[in-house]
């Protein structure tokens, strides 16, 4: 699979016994033949005359004009098979193939020119329906998950995907409707109907969301941007009979409307451990102009740089930021705030214990900071290296970070003096494990600073989590994983 297919434009060589005669004085010189098509090829431009595709069923063969039409401006072999093998991952890109082949071969028949190539691409399409069945526990519940997933479905890339998952507590569902744009895969649309059910121990809340969501993704420049519209029908519950009446007040059902946008650079080499790059995330949220009891503008940033040091080391520094303002003079909802603490964000304290809390139930805040350096090594001695000990690396880090509500009457100095009181931070050292590329596993001993009352703190913070579901939970939001 991915193999690139081309004859050979080298003769083979040929040896025998040296017999110390010099056959130039046995025969005399052949007369010099007219170059053969294999020594053009090797030495003079080519031109692509034809590209052809086996194998296609259901797929629309315009659709692949746009992936493959580059190949036709190569203008020696090298670039045919360097811009063939492009053509090759934007075809699997479109998640319509299983497998995708590629041969170049002499271009032949009536039309063919002495320096002309013929590229065949043969394709595999994946079937038209799959599925998947799995189990997951965690948060004390255990669930099923059911999977259909039907890829290329009009023939122009579009999927569906259904996701429906029945735990031991709740049950919730997904559906998805995703269409990229023909010879624009980044830009996409996608349409989402949903149930998802999340409880958050650290506030004694379960919230319910029943929802439709519609989003455009594309590229500009070097940027990347989402904009997104959301109506959701929450329910907002009590998840123990002990929980704070400031948590009982928000209970209750509500409608959301909200209008998003996204815009992100990303230069960094991986998302689990980069070693060079940037990372810059700015999202804005305008609740309420499109209907809705829920009535705010919220704004929030992320930014990461990486920079790598000697003996394969790496440091990092992380700053997150963002401000919640309510609109026509309602107080902001539990369920939109947000939360501060733990191994996502400022380690060494329990998840999401700080800030604003009553009863010991944490209500989140309406402004945050948090930042943090960190420096990356391989472990001590390099056990294992060049293979399963490159899975591992030494951590060592300094967090900080603040929670609070504003009083919006005040001047921005009032505000900014606010978030630098009662600043929390921590340092520690650990052991991260990278799970693929799809997660990370940390260990850490942490020594908590500057706690405050009604903080809680742990001095061992353990984390498992994807840089999606790191995102989702950072923000408060129940999250609904769909199948890619």
């Amino acid at each position: 699979m991915g193999t690139v297919h081309a004859k050979s434009l080298d003769p083979l060589p040929m040896h025998g016994r040296d017999l110390g005669v010099n056959p130039d004085d046995l025969m005399e010189p052949p007369e010099q033949e007219p170059e053969s098509k294999q020594e053009v090829l090797e030495n003079k431009d080519v031109v692509v005359q034809h590209v052809n595709i086996q194998g296609l069923g259901r797929t629309k063969e315009d659709l692949l004009g746009y992936e493959i039409s580059d190949v036709f401006h190569a203008k020696n072999l090298i670039d045919v098979m360097k811009r063939a093998h492009v053509a090759r991952l934007r075809l699997l890109r479109l998640g319509v193939f299983k497998e995708v082949e590629v041969l170049i071969d002499t271009s032949e028949g009536k039309d063919a020119l002495p320096n002309g190539l013929d590229i065949t691409f043969e394709v595999t399409e994946i079937k038209r329906l799959t599925g998947s069945y799995n189990t997951m526990v965690g948060n004390n519940e255990g669930s099923m998950v059911l999977g259909l997933k039907l890829p290329n479905v009009f023939g122009r890339a579009e999927k569906v995907t259904f996701q429906f998952s029945y735990g031991t507590k709740e049950t919730s569902y997904g559906l998805s409707f995703f269409k990229p744009q023909p010879g624009y895969f980044e830009r996409n649309f996608t349409l989402n109907l949903y149930k998802v059910t999340g409880q958050f121990p650290w506030s004694s809340l379960k919230e319910t969301d029943r929802g439709l969501s519609a989003e455009l993704n594309f590229p500009l420049g070097v940027t990347s941007h989402t904009l997104k519209w959301e109506g959701v029908w929450r329910e907002l519950g009590c998840l123990a009979r002990s929980a704070s009446f400031a948590v009982r007040e928000e209970s209750g059902h509500s409608l959301k409307s909200a209008l998003s946008h996204s815009m992100s650079i990303d230069s960094r080499n991986s998302a689990i451990f980069p070693n060079r790059g940037a990372l810059l995330r700015i999202n804005q949220e305008l609740a309420g102009y499109t209907g809705g009891d829920a009535s705010f503008l919220k704004e929030d940033f992320e930014l990461q740089l990486n920079r790598k040091l000697f003996w394969d080391s790496v440091l990092s520094a992380s700053l997150w930021g963002g401000m919640l303002y309510p609109i026509g003079g309602q107080p902001s909802c539990i369920a939109d705030r947000f939360y501060l603490g733990g191994p996502t964000s400022v380690r060494g304290f329990g998840m999401y214990s700080i800030g604003p809390q009553s009863e010991g139930d944490y209500l989140g805040g309406e402004a945050y900071w948090a930042g943090g350096v960190h420096l990356y090594t391989p472990l001590p001695f390099r056990p294992g290296k060049g293979g399963f000990g490159d899975l591992f690396r030494t951590h060592f880090f300094l967090n900080a970070g603040n929670l609070c509500n504003l009083n919006y009457g005040e001047g921005p100095q009032a505000h900014l003096q606010r978030l630098a009181e009662c600043i929390r931070w921590s340092y520690g050292a650990g052991i991260v494990l990278r799970l693929g590329n799809i997660a990370r596993l940390e260990l850490n001993y942490c020594v908590p600073m500057g706690v405050q009352s009604g903080d809680r703190w742990d001095t061992m913070t353990r984390a498992a989590a994807a840089p999606l579901v790191l995102f989702l939970l950072k923000h408060h939001r129940t999250f609904f994983l769909r199948l890619s």
